[in-house]
């Protein structure tokens, strides 16, 4: 079964021809008695993985906000989801491949979109983690042929992972932004040693990865050579707009398992009842902001709203993880255990959507959606939210300067050559 060919007719409304083609899925691939991949492929050939997207990349090339949608319609029949599994590859991968991918790259979001091939995103270093430009992962230019060695640090799911996007260092004798190139590379081959980082929770669900000769074809560039900041910031800004556009119902979530827990807890008075109270706030104030980030994507609109939500996102999280661990009180240090557990590809996507939040389940009909051992966990694992996927500190200059039009911060290395600067090699 193909659909790559049929391109959207201008006689139906963008919503009819969306109607018409979850029909279509539903009715040849019934979500009760069809395979997650077969379903998915499906889904992918019919336009309906990213409406937005041109025909024949898993789109129809419709409005975005029609994807809200197929998502709800999808849900409704019990459908599988595709972010799910790889939340990475989706979320971040996929639309830097259609803005800067080329042809042969595109073919890689079929499989990215069932699940075929995992993602992971080879970013941060020992040395660039908040100033990621600073990256000094080497790709040293041989003929057709790039040869790359470096080190990377907490990867998620890279044990776990297909493929993976690369930013490395190709021109030392520019200014750091401008010496960088993006790949798009095969974990599978060659050269790439992945280690476990053990983590507070006794997780390992990052990774450091060393690249040691890894030899590169100029086809797995994506991207102009030296254009790399230009790609990875498409990939940085949908990552954090993502992120921050999840909706979840009201009183759901961290907040919900923490009125859940102050239930248990007798309804506690005072200075707890108001905390409660507040995070409440907090929480639905966050989820109004979500509300605005995703508008905006569906009027075709990524800016830096995004950093807003993620920032505030975090903050959030992190207080109502912080009043359940004191609504446990001594009991809150009862941790089951610290032993190592390695995720598994079919844990992939809970894991990489409990990385953003570490309690941003969907909503269950179970009354008590998390024990006490697991919002023990949660609480542990919220620490991070405030460093990964962009730390606060770099949310707060980004809405500084591009949303209150603040100066920015002196960048005394703006200019400079990358290999002029202290500390490079």
């Amino acid at each position: 079964m193909t659909h790559l060919d049929t391109a959207p007719t201008t006689t139906a409304s963008e919503s009819e021809l969306v109607d018409e083609r979850i029909d279509q899925l539903l009715a040849e691939c019934p979500p009760a008695s069809t395979d997650r991949r077969t379903f998915l492929g499906a889904q992918f050939d019919l336009g309906l993985a990213w409406v937005d997207h041109p025909v024949g990349l898993g789109g129809l090339g419709v409005s975005a906000r029609l994807q809200n949608v197929v998502l709800q319609r999808l849900y409704e029949a019990g459908a599988p989801s595709a972010r799910l599994r790889n939340a990475i590859g989706i979320g971040h991968a996929a639309p830097t491949i259609v803005h800067h991918g080329t042809p042969a790259q595109q073919q890689l979001l079929r499989p990215m979109f069932t699940g075929e091939e995992l993602w992971c995103q080879l970013f941060s270093e020992p040395g660039a983690g908040s100033d990621l430009a600073n990256v000094s992962t080497r790709a040293v230019r041989d003929g057709s042929q790039w040869i790359v060695n470096g080190q990377k640090v907490w990867t998620s799911l890279a044990h776990v992972s297909d493929r993976a996007m690369l930013l490395t260092r190709t021109d030392p004798d520019q200014p750091k932004h401008r010496g960088l190139t993006y790949f798009l590379i095969d974990m599978h081959q060659p050269g790439i040693e992945v280690r476990p980082l053990r983590q507070l929770t006794g997780d390992a669900e990052f990774n450091e990865v060393f690249l040691n000769d890894l030899v590169l074809s100029d086809d797995d560039r994506i991207g102009d050579v030296n254009d790399g900041w230009r790609v990875a910031t498409t990939t940085l800004t949908h990552e954090r707009d993502a992120n921050a556009a999840t909706i979840a119902p009201r009183g759901s979530g961290a907040i919900g398992e923490a009125m859940r827990l102050y239930g248990r807890r007798g309804r506690p008075g005072g200075e707890t009842r108001a905390r409660l109270v507040t995070c409440w706030i907090d929480a639905e104030v966050n989820r109004l902001t979500s509300m605005r980030v995703a508008a905006n994507r569906q009027r075709g609109s990524v800016g830096p709203e995004g950093s807003i939500g993620k920032l505030a996102s975090s903050l959030v999280n992190q207080r109502i993880m912080n009043l359940c661990a004191d609504l446990l009180g001594t009991e809150a240090l009862l941790y089951a255990s610290y032993e190592m557990p390695r995720v598994g590809a079919h844990d992939a996507g809970a894991v990489a959507a409990a990385g953003w939040l570490a309690d941003s389940f969907e909503a269950s009909d179970d009354p008590s959606v998390l024990t006490d051992d697991q919002l023990r966990h949660a609480y542990l694992r919220s620490v991070a939210n405030q460093i990964e996927a962009g730390s606060s500190q770099i949310m707060r200059n980004i809405i500084g300067e591009r949303v209150l039009g603040l100066p920015g911060e002196p960048r005394v290395d703006k200019h400079v050559a990358w290999g002029q600067q202290p500390g490079s090699s």
